[in-house]
């Protein structure tokens, strides 16, 4: 299997699991966090949303700077509603799924950076840079779990069972 397949399966496995936490994610709650370290609810949510385009970007891109001297830092694209929330959820899937379509392994064991300030932070084939975004989404899904049973939302099944989604 080339990886790009590999990477495509991934990819609709999890967007589908990221879609049933991202419903249920309470309008109005944008500001709420758990704890003054943590991130807001709608920041979280923008994030698991938008993350699969990150993919996107690993594969068209050689290089990220999260602080590029003189230059803009990113500002993500706010979503006010579940339906704003899953439109850029599916945009972002569309990218991701466009992007494997066109790549080949060869493309995907090349490096890839992410610098701050002009100065490298990691670098890796996008193969692997790939693979921890899938790893790092499960983890912000995994946050996003726990603020939806804080705010007492019933939190969906997403690898199985939840408390509130018994199989049995």
């Amino acid at each position: 299997m080339k990886m790009n397949e590999l990477f495509q399966a991934l990819l609709e496995r999890e967007a589908a699991v990221s879609r049933r936490a991202l419903e249920r994610v309470p309008e109005g709650r944008s500001d709420w966090k758990p704890h003054d370290k943590s991130m807001p609810l709608g920041y979280l949510s923008n994030l698991v949303a938008t993350m699969p385009s990150w993919i996107s970007m690993e594969i068209l891109q050689d290089e990220l700077d999260l602080a590029p001297p003189g230059g803009a830092t990113y500002q993500p694209r706010s979503t006010e509603t579940v339906p704003e929330l899953l439109r850029a959820h599916d945009d972002a899937i569309a990218q991701a799924q466009q992007a494997l379509g066109g790549t080949n392994d060869e493309h995907l064991k090349t490096p890839w950076r992410l610098l701050v300030a002009e100065k490298p932070v990691m670098e890796a084939a996008r193969h692997v840079v790939i693979a921890d975004t899938f790893t790092h989404l499960a983890h912000h899904r995994g946050q996003l779990s726990v603020y939806l049973r804080l705010l007492n939302v019933p939190v969906p099944s997403l690898y199985g069972p939840s408390a509130d989604e018994r199989a049995w």
